[in-house]
């Protein structure tokens, strides 16, 4: 499988969680004899100010963000142009699903998934799409940008059962068909990190799940990194994610 990356998504870019050192090495270093690694690009401006309001790229750049903020939105639209042929991961970072037009906060500044679909849909790529966002924490700015577009299918899965939880997503992946499958893939719901929930083979279903739909309706897909923040079990939890999109 290729992955988007990049070894500035390293650096420590603020003080959050999402920029803590350590997290995207714990994730290197569980899939790095597992993948092939793509060297991330900076979106275009145009690209980035298709979805976000002047006053909001303005504000990333005057905190001195814009530079890593778009290399992570152009690492979203190569693995979403890559998935429309064969499974790809977007192993970036700012995350990007709490990031809407004007605003974002919860460690975001640019919607990656919404920029890297926009493309696609003004370029001719896709007519129809559905993102899978299994973070802990809904993804409201991808709400907030895509939902008004009409052609985008999105689904937050949330249960207190682990095994409802697996049941909603699959019963919400085989409801209709779509022409690529973008998964916003946070995995701090883990049961070691913050929502205590899922296993790591749990992140494995979700990833063959996605695999199957795709096979179903013929079409794309493509993951972006969005939260996780124990370092101590990410990496594994995301090898497993992968394992499962390529179907084992």
């Amino acid at each position: 499988m290729k992955v988007i990356y990049h070894d500035d998504f390293c650096q420590s870019y603020t003080s959050d969680p999402a920029a803590a050192h350590g997290r995207m090495e714990a994730i290197v270093n569980a899939i790095q004899d597992r993948v092939e690694f793509v060297k991330a690009r900076p979106a275009e401006e145009s690209d980035i100010s298709a979805v976000h309001t002047p006053s909001h790229i303005a504000l990333v750049e005057r905190e001195g963000l814009y530079e890593i903020a778009s290399l992570a939105a152009g690492g979203a639209i190569q693995a979403a142009q890559i998935g429309m042929n064969e499974p790809a991961f977007a192993l970036i970072r700012p995350p990007g699903h709490h990031a809407s037009a004007g605003s974002a906060w919860g460690f975001c500044y640019f919607n990656n998934m919404a920029i890297a679909l926009e493309k696609l849909k003004r370029e001719g790529w896709i007519v129809k799409a559905f993102i899978l966002d299994f973070d802990l924490h809904f993804g409201d700015g991808t709400v907030n940008i895509l939902e008004r577009k009409g052609y985008v299918t999105i689904y937050n899965p949330s249960a207190h059962d682990r095994n409802e939880y697996l049941r909603n997503i699959e019963k919400h992946l085989s409801s209709e068909s779509f022409d690529i499958l973008g998964v916003s893939a946070g995995f701090d719901n883990h049961e070691e990190d913050w929502g205590g929930l899922l296993t790591t083979e749990d992140y494995r279903v979700i990833g063959k799940m996605v695999c199957e739909a795709c096979q179903k309706y013929r079409c794309g897909t493509f993951a972006v990194l969005e939260g996780g923040y124990n370092h101590r079990v990410l990496g594994r939890n995301v090898l497993a994610f992968l394992e499962g999109l390529e179907g084992r």
